[in-house]
């Protein structure tokens, strides 16, 4: 009766690893109990998601090396991982809200999120790319554009080409204060980019010691056109969640990374932990003022609030 803050599972955002080839259902060794799936595999999951009242999933490719290069062209390929993803999706449920990342690092050989020359990446060169591949997703029946590359004045970019095409009411999800944080590793695995990386993303990534900053990037792109803006990570940054919800009136998303994940699901096997510190930790990130939040726990703790 008094409880302050509760957890629904309209609060939750699922994290899909998409993977090439057909009737594979992988596991990611650095993310127990997290796995890839190939295109015809999404249905289970897709319909697992939607029984259990998940409105939006969020797609990552795990794209093959052959297929990576200094540009990230595969990014802009109407039959990438992505592209296939959010289509199949969509034919098993229309309804359920489709999430996809605009950032060139899984299709880059160098491992950045944008074009890189002489160890530095270009911010104006790859925006320009990062507005065609928003657009493509969008096409492709995509209903929230996630730009995780932290480039400046993308969103501002992405919103102008998306309205100017007629899709007016795809939202813009800005991951707007997104730390170079050490708490990466395992989705760089899932991915596949964590070997191609060079060098590291402190350059246009958020410096860690900084919260004040956080201000200043959520300000200008909400100027820009964001519907929402990101966290990422969640539980180091609580702070930086509470600091943006108390200074403007927009939803603020947390994204609970996998380095999070990992160390309590490993925890939780080793039986140091037990399973309700899922619960505390998703209730920690919701009472710092998330309005919703990605994470890798969604099927289990939907199935735990719908119990």
């Amino acid at each position: 009766m008094v409880a302050e803050n509760n957890l629904s599972a309209s609060d939750l955002i699922l994290p899909i690893f998409v993977t090439e080839g057909k009737n594979k259902i992988e596991k990611i060794k650095t993310m127990p109990g997290v796995f890839r799936y190939s295109i015809d595999k999404l249905n289970p999951i897709i319909k697992q998601a939607s029984k259990l009242k998940i409105p939006l999933v969020a797609i990552f490719p795990h794209t093959p090396n052959k297929k990576k290069n200094s540009v990230g062209s595969e990014g802009l390929n109407e039959d990438n991982l992505v592209c296939k993803a959010i289509i199949k999706i969509k034919k098993i449920n229309p309804n359920i809200g489709v999430m996809a990342d605009v950032a060139l690092d899984p299709y880059t050989d160098h491992g950045h999120d944008g074009i890189l020359k002489n160890e530095e990446v270009l911010n104006d060169e790859t925006v320009e790319i990062l507005s065609e591949q928003a657009l493509l997703q969008a096409q492709m029946g995509c209903d929230v554009i996630a730009p995780s590359d932290m480039m400046d004045g993308r969103v501002g970019v992405i919103r102008k080409v998306l309205d100017k095409n007629n899709f007016k009411n795809v939202q813009i999800l800005s991951y707007a204060a997104k730390y170079a944080s050490n708490f990466y590793g395992p989705f760089r695995n899932a991915i596949g980019s964590i070997k191609k990386l060079k060098g590291n993303k402190k350059s246009y990534q958020m410096d860690y010691k900084n919260s004040s900053e956080a201000l200043r990037e959520v300000a200008l792109d909400i100027k820009e056109g964001a519907d929402f803006v990101m966290v990422k990570p969640a539980l180091p940054y609580l702070d930086v969640i509470k600091l943006v919800k108390d200074n403007f009136k927009i939803p603020v998303f947390g994204y609970q990374v996998s380095g999070e994940y990992t160390m309590i699901a490993q925890s939780i096997r080793n039986k140091i932990l037990k399973e309700d510190a899922i619960l505390e930790s998703l209730m920690s990130i919701k009472r710092a003022g998330a309005s919703a939040i990605v994470t890798y726990f969604a099927i289990d703790v939907a199935k735990k609030i719908n119990k």
